[in-house]
């Protein structure tokens, strides 16, 4: 299959180019030339299937021109060594724990396939992979490409502006993981790695490719555990509706993507904090960039969320199309406070600050139609990654798994970057 531009659907690469690039070269984001479509036999014995079996037929879908049938087998068991449970919180609300990964976090699933899948392609030389990150990004890419031959992993993040637990994931690794600690925003951090990857100077000295969400190893993946969700719903009558906790908007952006494979989802929610631009588009302002808030939601501190453009090719570039099937919701950090204290007195579920805007969303989203929908939000987070945030807010102590206590226990490496580019690029020469 080829993959086009969301700039120029003329220009058109392979899966290798599309991948190892990350980045078209007019800085637009490749999109598969065709969305499979997937037939009713298959939605009809999707509840008998596992979850890697529905990842077998999926990602069959979507690489077999370019993959074989083992190599697809391959990808599907590294990517999905764990669970996404659907866990019941309300009344035909339920929770889909992404969490169970190695990082806890829903991009462990996108870095997972994106470093087999990168390893599979790249038959020579050594890849230098950059990521901008607000949080989870960087923890799941650098645990998901850590001790990967062939590859040095290049992780920009905002300096105090992720916390503790996410930073000490991918700064504490060394080997081939190295972490710049930015003094800026995500938004700086990210078009740093952009401009990087347009720059003749440097594509002339070194391979250079994303694991960011911009790509499409990390992104396509995602979508598989939309599939797996719907598959685990109690069978009803009424429609769907999936709640997503967004940033980058690369999360919501599969989800879409499994519907226009098909997948019966009647409706989304884009549930940001008070970094509202998508939001504010969708509820009929034109779509402005503006630079980005601090938050206790600190994974969705964007203001400039680079998958937007992908939202749009999904639909065609028709937005009348992307209006109606996604509603825009944002919240406050203390109306985020609010439901988590809420659900924990009501249910005794604790919910991260992430997971907690997409609940309010489709809380928001259900009250306009009582009766008529089942509704889904996407827990991104384990809620001990914002221990500090959750406790306060709880008033309790969070036991944290075994996996992040030994985080705690490790030495930070890391190097101070300033927030200017050309800095970044002697550091990428010299290195």
């Amino acid at each position: 299959m080829n993959y086009f531009s969301t700039n120029n659907f003329d220009h058109k690469v392979g899966l290798k180019e599309a991948v190892i690039k990350g980045l078209a070269s007019d800085q637009g984001l490749y999109m598969p030339e065709t969305i499979p479509s997937l037939s009713a036999e298959f939605f009809a014995r999707l509840s008998t299937l596992s979850f890697r079996e529905i990842g077998y037929e999926i990602i069959g879908a979507l690489f077999s021109e370019d993959l074989t049938p083992g190599q697809i087998r391959e990808l599907v068991d590294h990517t999905l060594e764990f669970d996404a449970p659907l866990v019941p919180i309300q009344e035909e609300i339920y929770s889909l724990e992404l969490f169970h990964g190695p990082t806890l976090a829903f991009k462990d699933f996108g870095a997972r396939f994106c470093s087999k899948l990168m390893s599979m392609l790249q038959d020579r030389g050594e890849l230098k992979v950059l990521v901008a990150t607000s949080g989870d990004t960087g923890s799941a890419v650098a645990n998901g490409f850590y001790g990967v031959d062939g590859v040095e992993v290049i992780i920009l993040y905002p300096s105090g502006k992720v916390s503790d637990l996410q930073e000490r994931q991918f700064t504490t690794l060394g080997g081939n993981i190295r972490a710049l600690e930015v003094d800026g925003v995500f938004d700086d951090c990210q078009q740093m790695v952009k401009k990087a990857f347009l720059d003749p100077d440097l594509n002339r000295s070194m391979t250079l490719t994303s694991a960011n969400s911009i790509n499409i190893a990390r992104w396509i993946p995602q979508c598989l555990y939309y599939f797996y969700a719907w598959s685990r719903l109690p069978r009803s009558d009424k429609k769907v509706v999936f709640a997503v906790p967004s940033g980058n908007f690369g999360n919501l952006a599969a989800g879409i993507l499994a519907e226009r494979m098909g997948l019966p989802i009647s409706c989304f929610v884009a549930a940001t904090n008070i970094n509202k631009v998508v939001p504010d588009y969708l509820n009929g302002a034109p779509f402005a960039a503006k630079p980005s808030l601090q938050t206790i939601s600190n994974s969705m501190d964007v203001g400039n969320p680079s998958n937007f453009y992908r939202l749009l090719a999904l639909f065609g570039n028709e937005e009348s199309l992307l209006r109606d099937k996604v509603r825009g919701y944002f919240y406050t950090n203390e109306q985020t406070r609010q439901a988590m204290r809420a659900v924990k007195r009501e249910t005794d579920y604790i919910m991260d600050p992430h997971g907690a805007v997409a609940y309010l969303g489709l809380k928001d989203f259900m009250h306009k139609a009582p009766g008529l929908f089942q509704g889904v939000f996407l827990e991104t987070a384990h809620p001990g990654k914002f221990r500090n945030v959750v406790e306060e807010t709880l008033e309790l102590e969070l036991a944290l798994p075994e996996r992040l206590q030994a985080f705690l226990q490790r030495e930070k490496k890391s190097e101070k970057m300033a927030n200017d580019y050309e800095a970044f690029k002697n550091y990428l020469l010299k290195s």
